[in-house]
């Protein structure tokens, strides 16, 4: 169930319910000129980042709303390569060395390395700067879908991520070249053996159906174009040994490829040049000089970042104006990006706490919005990622291999979208990992710190600011003022007479009197362990 749901069926919610019952949703992108406090710039980083922690929320608060977009909106540098955490490699890579520039392996080392690349995908989520740009990496790999299983080259797929990151936040139609030539794109979808003598239309049919123009109801491409960019695409190959793409002009098709009225009819002149790019320029030219390209990337866009559901007016008000902004930039990705968190719309408060987390905002979030210390050896840090992604995985979400070229189904898949990260197999598997992180035992070898998360908020030593503070952060929904009493009497208070804030200050204060006290410590952690478990465990904490 999602927040627009959830409002309907919950009239006694707090302030920012009472906001949302009476929201205007046909502002559209028109800029915003309300409140820039704490519910705006929470929402902002909720959607832009992997959680947000309380230094998260401690930084942004001094900034603008721009400077805050700006600063989310920044490019990082590469992160430093995944290294050998497998032991034993026979193609001479030594444990902690790279194997990313190394010789092809076997398939079992292809899987020990596979393996290794997603922990250190998953790793680079968890500590992810203040920036969009992980999260971005993640869209366009739900976007331009590979599977590690099927292209089974982990240079390729390493490469592919880099490809992805170089992109993230630079030019669609650039990054639409890229992923055409990459040699795990090549791999993935046949495009490495697509022949004039043969041509393979598997690549061609989804560059237009699921990477430019879509399938909506304005887009009118034909079979006869999906056979034309086939042929404007033979010739690429794949060097396992140099680890590249390479184009092979005795395999190219040198004949002209005619295009349908829906691309106004273009030929495309058979050419002979060294590394087929001309031919591959001239196609997309083609491709994206049709407005339905901007259309479709920026519905997904709202998809990911805004709300599932686009009804006539949302189409109207909001993806025709950001598509227009998009195409004017010359389909510059930060500009639009820019665009829709400025808008009125995107602040609207009927538009916050209406997405279900998904299995990546949820166990990454988890670890970054509480800090969670991971392991400083390689290898024990590499099996803790690992354990992350794998329980993302089993929630349906497995970073590396989406189930099908479209993607994973949340993201597309009508009327359900993202509600269907929700059912009786993962929403346990969710309360069961955010209850053994706040345990005693961990899980993994991971734990949450609670006394640490509690002393980056302004007022722990108040149960009332304790609380308030907590769900801030934890929570994009406001509860009733009921929880609130529950949380803090029945539990902080252990039963105390509601007017007995004092017990849990003097607590708190005797911890930090005195932390290597373990009686005194365990007093307080024991209290702050059965907050928190209680607070992830219901429904509010699963939405974004």
């Amino acid at each position: 169930m999602d927040r627009r749901q959830f409002l309907t069926l919950s009239p006694d919610r707090s302030n920012t319910s009472n906001a949302a019952a009476s929201a205007r949703t046909d502002t559209g992108m028109a800029p915003y000129t309300g409140d820039w406090e704490s519910l705006q710039q929470i929402h902002l980083l909720k959607r832009t980042l992997f959680g947000v922690t309380p230094a998260n929320v401690n930084a942004f608060k001094s900034m603008t709303m721009q400077q805050a977009i700006d600063t989310l909106l920044t490019a990082q540098a590469d992160p430093a390569p995944p290294v050998n955490n497998y032991g034993v490699d026979a193609t001479g890579v030594t444990p902690g060395a790279t194997w990313v520039n190394a010789p092809l392996g076997d398939e079992m080392l292809e899987r020990k390395r596979i393996a290794s690349y997603k922990a250190w995908w998953t790793g680079q989520m968890i500590n992810q700067p203040a920036s969009i740009h992980e999260k971005m990496v993640l869209f366009w790999h739900n976007h331009f879908v590979t599977e590690t299983g099927m292209v089974n080259d982990s240079r390729f797929i390493y490469k592919y991520n880099l490809t992805l990151r170089k992109h993230a936040l630079g030019n669609f139609k650039d990054l639409t070249k890229a992923i055409t030539l990459d040699p795990a794109m090549l791999v993935y979808l046949n495009g490495y053996l697509n022949s004039k003598g043969a041509a393979d239309e598997n690549y061609a049919r989804e560059l237009h159906e699921l990477f430019t123009v879509g399938k909506g109801p304005d887009s009118h491409y034909t079979e006869d174009d999906v056979r034309a960019t086939a042929r404007v695409l033979t010739g690429f190959r794949v060097d396992r040994t140099n680890i590249v793409s390479l184009f092979d002009t005795t395999q190219h098709d040198i004949t002209n490829k005619q295009f349908s009225a829906f691309y106004l009819n273009k030929v495309i002149s058979g050419q002979t040049g060294p590394d087929g790019a001309g031919e591959v320029d001239a196609l997309l030219n083609i491709i994206f000089a049709q407005p339905e390209v901007a259309k479709f990337i920026c519905r997904k866009l709202y998809r990911f970042f805004v709300y599932y559901e686009i009804d006539q007016a949302t189409e109207t008000n909001v993806i025709a104006p950001l598509a227009e902004i998009f195409r004017s930039s010359g389909y510059d990705i930060k500009i639009t990006l820019n665009a829709l968190f400025n808008s009125e719309h995107f602040f609207d408060p009927l538009n916050m706490a209406c997405l279900i987390k998904s299995p990546a905002d949820f166990c990454i979030g988890i670890c970054r919005e509480y800090g969670i210390t991971f392991p400083s050896d390689y290898t024990s840090r590499y099996a803790a990622w690992a354990a992350i992604h794998g329980s993302a995985a089993a929630m349906l979400q497995n970073f590396g291999d989406p189930p099908l070229v479209a993607g994973w189904e949340a993201y597309y898949q009508e009327p359900s979208f993202h509600e269907l990260w929700i059912n009786t197999d993962t929403l346990p598997k969710r309360n069961k990992l955010s209850d053994a992180l706040v345990s005693t035992g961990g899980f993994s070898n991971l734990h949450i710190d609670t006394i640490a998360f509690a002393s980056q908020l302004p007022h722990p030593e108040d149960p009332v600011a304790l609380v308030s503070d907590s769900l801030d952060i934890l929570y994009r929904v406001g509860v009733s003022d009921d929880t609130k009493a529950f949380l803090k009497n029945s539990i902080i208070l252990f039963g105390q007479s509601p007017n007995s804030n004092f017990y849990w200050t003097d607590a708190w204060n005797s911890y930090k009197a005195s932390p290597g006290d373990a009686a005194v410590k365990d007093n307080v952690e024991s209290r702050l362990r059965a907050l928190y478990k209680y607070i992830m465990d219901l429904s509010e904490y699963q939405l974004a």
